[in-house]
């Protein structure tokens, strides 16, 4: 191939336009950042990494405007740092602690416990271990199986990447208009509400301690947001893995990301980071989320938008 064939087959790939407007972005991004929650290496991390892919070869930028769905949604989340739940509306700790008494209460030596009490007292290395595992599934599976879709099936993963969206933006909301502390709140701290509380592994501690390492140390110290447990967005994530799973019929897996979704559940409220109601919420909030995209995309702007990408990504 000459120069000038080269240069004919790069033109349309490096334009002008794409360059000012990843630029303009790629700023922007990192301004709003720095004014909102301040600025942070894993910001310029993410901008790098997108522009690189952007433009690295056309595999990679179809490959990058894919999952900008994620990155959307790890921005939001970050941002919410910028404004606190418990700003908006009265955080929950006595009553929710109350009400998981009342539904899901054990009655234990006299006393009435909540599952993450009496599980508490129940606590051993192996289901410290396995609570772990499965906790640590929490992000990268999710990611890993919008891979496995992007490859497989891209508007499935469209589908499954949007689901995921929507789902965290009803999670978001009901964050906002009903903050709520986890069971090791309590346990720490009573019913007595700080705002400054930081991140707290709670149960998972047991399972740095066992192994002799600071892994979900280093995650929940980068907490958004202690009171927002309600509802779990842990317990969402693998419920709508396994619904895409089920929906694109992958026999053996779907027993297995099945596992993983029940594995979590426990975590969930073993590890004190969940009552049992916030784990149901998530759950709900899942199957919400789930028939709520497939309302919308039924939409002309939605189905019409989502169109668009996949002619763009395939």
């Amino acid at each position: 191939m000459n120069n000038s064939t080269q240069t004919a087959a790069l033109k349309p790939f490096f334009r002008l336009s794409d360059i000012l407007v990843m630029a303009l972005i790629t700023v922007g991004y990192l301004l709003l950042s720095a004014l909102l929650v301040g600025f942070k290496p894993e910001q310029v991390f993410l901008a790098v990494l997108t522009n690189a892919l952007y433009f690295a070869s056309k595999p990679t930028r179809k490959f990058i405007l894919g999952f900008s769905v994620f990155i959307v949604y790890w921005v939001i989340f970050d941002y919410m740092k910028a404004l606190p739940n418990y700003a908006v509306s009265p955080v929950h700790i006595e009553s929710i602690y109350n009400a998981e008494k009342s539904v899901f209460g054990i009655h234990s030596a006299g006393k009435i416990l909540t599952p993450n009490e009496w599980l508490l007292a129940k606590s051993n290395s192996f289901l410290d271990v396995m609570s772990g595992v499965f906790y640590l599934t929490w992000v990268p599976v999710p990611l890993m199986f919008a891979a496995f879709l992007f490859y497989k099936n891209k508007r499935q993963f469209l589908y499954f990447s949007f689901t995921f969206l929507v789902v965290n933006l009803v999670g978001f909301v009901i964050y906002y208009s009903f903050p709520a502390a986890p069971p090791w709140y309590v346990q720490a701290h009573g019913f007595v509400f700080n705002p400054h509380t930081p991140g707290n592994t709670a149960g998972l501690a047991r399972f740095d301690a066992y192994f002799n390492v600071t892994v979900f140390k280093s995650i929940y110290e980068k907490s958004s947001n202690v009171f927002a447990a309600m509802p779990s967005l842990h317990s969402a994530y693998p419920a709508i893995v396994f619904y895409y799973a089920m929906k694109n019929k992958l026999g053996l897996a779907n027993i297995l990301f099945g596992t993983i979704m029940v594995g979590v559940w426990f975590a969930a409220v073993y590890t004190s980071h969940h009552y049992v109601l916030d784990v149901l919420a998530g759950i709900l909030c899942a199957i919400v989320g789930i028939n709520l995209f497939n309302a919308l995309l039924k939409t002309k702007s939605i189905g019409g938008f989502i169109d668009r990408l996949y002619g763009k990504i395939v």
